[in-house]
């Protein structure tokens, strides 16, 4: 599994749906169509959702990228 960290590519708010997609290796819509799913459900989810944007790391660049 990869390390939980929010990637520089592929998100569209903060990342965090892109992040829980690779850790557990579905697409990044899935993900989000679960998370969108979920909230007509009662619970927390935004909660969750603004905390782990603040909790989790952004991924480092790459040497590739930081390379001109």
């Amino acid at each position: 599994m990869a390390a939980l960290a929010r990637p520089r590519d592929g998100r569209m708010i903060g990342g965090v749906c892109a992040a829980l997609a690779r850790r557990f290796g579905t697409s990044a819509g899935t993900m989000r169509v679960i998370f969108l799913v979920s909230c007509l459900l009662p619970g927390p989810q935004f909660v969750l959702y603004l905390a782990l944007w603040l909790l989790l790391p952004a991924e480092k660049a790459s040497a590739a990228t930081t390379a001109w």
